[in-house]
């Protein structure tokens, strides 16, 4: 089903853009104790260890800086590459391997400042600001898109 999605989206679009969207625990140590050092956990984690970094700079380069121009509490988003995760995960490297030229796929990682990662509850304000940065980069990906073309 992986192989067959992005080839139908290859076949119609020439070319494609998958984000592969997790989130990470930081408040690891438990409920009352520090998060992680904010040098090792930044806000939102981009990996790329399967991409071929130069080969798709021009898409994840734009995607980067929008998902950095997020303003959240009054300052931007922490938005690095490779610090927390790099990318290691199967959907990925999938897409890499069989849509070398074709296939860009973004290993997008949100550090848990939307949610109190011990008791599940969610911030709707962060929610909504992560909603909000990614349909923003929608526009961002298209264009990066069209001018590989």
């Amino acid at each position: 089903m992986l192989g067959q999605t992005p080839a139908g989206i290859e076949a119609e679009h020439g070319q494609f853009v998958l984000l592969d969207i997790h989130s990470y625990n930081h408040r690891r140590a438990g409920p009352g104790e520090p998060p992680t050092d904010p040098e090792q956990a930044p806000d939102i984690n981009i990996g790329t260890f399967t991409m071929d970094r130069e080969r798709w700079a021009h898409i994840l380069d734009p995607f980067m800086e929008n998902l950095g121009s997020l303003r959240f509490h009054g300052r931007f988003m922490d938005v690095r590459e490779n610090v927390a995760f790099e990318g290691r995960g199967e959907q990925t490297r999938f897409v890499h391997e069989h849509f070398l030229q074709t296939g860009c796929a973004i290993a997008v990682e949100f550090k848990k400042f939307f949610m109190d990662e011990w008791t599940g509850e969610p911030d709707l304000e962060a929610l909504d600001a992560m909603r909000a940065v990614i349909a923003s980069a929608i526009p961002v990906l298209e264009t990066a898109l069209r001018a590989d073309r």
